[in-house]
């Protein structure tokens, strides 16, 4: 079919006060027509930033070198008119990973529809209109017509990622660029996108370059992979090969920390380290500070380039001396300490009603948010609360972690009735850990007493004790002492997550409720904070209560499982059952919409030593 898109050698640096961050460094790809490349890596590893730098969407002041061609046009050679003219939504579009802050609040989602393809495409009102009508009905939009005149806030996530690929669709591009497009959505949703973008892209003959740090999706959707690391292009090669026999050990690393629903939960890879800043690039590997194979003429010298056009990768390991696999450590947490038949969260019969009015004199709505539930952590396991948005879980979890009263049923906590217990015993007895921790973590505090507060809060210790408590709870999480007056900005994503992990342990509570604890983060980063807590759980006894729409998380850290649907409990059991033989048809989808890695050579499956 040939060359849609070919980029050579392309730099981009980014002027900082501290100086240049060499954010993409002699990155080389290649795209055919009709095809589908995944791009996959660690956040900070140059993915987004390469795409925008095909979108001319790189900050004013960014230094970018290389060359970018498509279909034989060096973009490189255009005006920012010609490739707004030519290019930009006409042959090359682009998917952002948040469609909240792409869409404009203040506009109908028919204006946002139309408004290029008038001004830029050609169009009529009346044909744009049509056009978009298809489209939103080809995305699977109820009701296209009524949807036209709402506004962005007015959809659900799902539906905003629908509109926002409509959009890109319009004047159908050759090239369609999606950056994270299912990170936040609901694994049901991101199944729907994903089939939706793949029939799309057969349809129209689109090529598509997929950007994403989930690689069980890349291994489903993508026909070949381009693995980044540091800025560079570090493994590149059809699908299969690099699912089935990666060659360079960043990727071997990546793969061994993906959560597997094939065969005993494992001791999951953690990379040691974080991606480098790229303030000043390394003269030789860019992976060598964290690779467990690194040689003296690793850190002299830049890699060379091994391998084909099949099957490429920087770095000095030949095929024979490529480090060999060592069977993955099974894990479950039957060791754990004290695990008893005993409630320590007892829930029976919740039910939460919300009343709404729309408009100042509209009729009430009343929502059962939760609808009759009882659920009881025991002490010592993990209960995976699971379900799509708007099933009930978070609410669920607010009221057995106190912070709201049902409007019926009853919470207990060891026994006691949590409208009993005074907000300091509460805390004592259960503490959360959340979704984002940087959004849960005050900026203007130290780690020191970030993770002291609880403490202070409590006020029965005295200044020498929480210094030395806090230094515990940095030590149970494998945070070293020099971080303690660092700030949670100066932190990588999964340091934040440590933290906040520390400040919920310091005050020793009988369990934890985790909300999605791990869906903001890198696959590498997930692996340590899961590989954390599962070890964490057998040192102190703690019960658990973890919510998320993971399946393989599930598997990966789960005693039992409870599923939800429209706020009522609809399964519930232990998670080899459920996730075995569900017993209701809504989990068997929740199954079948979870993207899994199957790769062809079953060697895979093992960690590597």
């Amino acid at each position: 079919m040939g060359k849609l898109l070919e980029i050579k050698d392309l730099s981009v640096g980014l002027p900082l006060p501290a100086g240049l961050l060499h954010a993409v460094r002699g990155a080389s790809i290649g795209l055919d027509r009709g095809e589908a490349l995944g791009i996959v890596g660690e956040s900070g590893s140059g993915k987004s930033m390469t795409a925008l730098a095909l979108m001319r969407l790189l900050p004013q002041r960014a230094v970018q070198g290389g060359s970018i061609t498509f279909d034989g046009v060096d973009l490189g050679t255009l005006s920012d008119a010609q490739f707004s003219q030519g290019f930009l939504g006409h042959r090359i579009a682009m998917i952002f990973q948040e469609p909240m802050t792409s869409l404009n609040p203040v506009y109908t989602i028919g204006r946002q529809l139309t408004e290029g393809a008038v001004r830029y495409g050609g169009y009529s009102e009346a044909a744009a209109r049509k056009r978009a009508l298809a489209l939103l009905d080809r995305v699977g939009i109820p009701d296209p017509v009524a949807r036209l005149s709402q506004y962005p806030h007015q959809l659900s996530g799902g539906q905003r990622q629908r509109v926002m690929i409509a959009m890109a669709l319009m004047l159908e591009p050759e090239l369609l660029i999606a950056d994270e497009p299912t990170t936040a959505l609901d694994v049901t949703v991101q199944a729907q996108i994903l089939d939706l973008l793949a029939g799309l892209r057969r349809e129209m003959g689109m090529a598509m370059i997929l950007i994403t740090h989930d690689l069980a999706v890349v291994a489903e959707q993508s026909d070949r992979v381009a693995v980044m690391y540091g800025g560079e292009v570090i493994e590149e090669g059809e699908a299969q090969a690099v699912m089935a026999e990666p060659a360079h050990p960043y990727t071997q690393a990546l793969l061994s920390a993906i959560p597997r629903m094939d065969g005993p939960p494992r001791q999951l890879g953690a990379i040691p380290g974080t991606v480098p800043s790229l303030l000043s690039p390394p003269k030789g590997c860019v992976f060598a500070p964290r690779c467990a194979y690194v040689r003296a003429e690793c850190v002299a010298a830049r890699p060379p380039l091994l391998g084909d056009s099949a099957h490429s990768r920087l770095c000095i390991l030949t095929d024979a001396e490529r480090p060999a696999r060592a069977p993955a450590a099974p894990i479950r947490a039957d060791h754990v300490m004290g695990k008893q038949d005993v409630p320590v969260i007892d829930g029976r019969d919740i039910t939460q009603v919300f009343t709404s009015r729309k408009g100042m004199f509209g009729p009430k709505h009343t929502i059962r948010a939760v609808d009759g539930v009882s659920l009881t952590l025991k002490r010592g396991e993990t209960l995976a609360l699971v379900g799509e948005s708007g099933s009930g879980k978070s609410t669920l979890a607010r009221i057995m972690l106190g912070l709201a009263l049902p409007t019926s049923g009853t919470v207990e906590m060891l026994g006691r009735p949590v409208a009993d217990l005074l907000p300091l015993e509460r805390a004592a007895l259960v503490q959360p850990i959340f979704q984002d921790p940087y959004s849960s973590l005050n900026p203007r505090r130290t780690l020191a007493e970030i993770i002291a507060r609880p403490l202070t809060l409590r006020g029965t210790d005295d200044t020498a004790t929480i210094a030395t408590k806090t230094r515990e709870a940095m030590e149970m999480v494998r945070l070293p002492s020099r971080l303690l007056h660092s700030y949670p900005s100066q932190l990588s994503g999964g340091q934040r997550q440590r933290v906040a992990i520390a400040r919920a342990l310091v005050t020793r509570p009988q369990a934890l409720v985790c909300d999605e604890p791990t869906s903001a983060l890198d696959v590498s980063v997930q692996a340590q904070i899961l590989n954390l807590l599962t070890e964490l759980q057998a040192e102190l006894g703690l019960s658990c209560l973890v919510i998320t729409h993971d399946m393989a998380v599930v598997h990966q850290v789960a005693d039992r499982v409870a599923v939800m649907l429209g706020g009522r409990l609809v399964e519930e059991g232990t998670c080899d059952a459920v996730l075995r033989s569900p017993s209701n048809e809504y989990t068997a989808r929740l199954l079948a919409a979870a993207p899994q890695f199957r790769p062809e050579v079953s060697g895979v499956q093992e960690t590597f030593a």
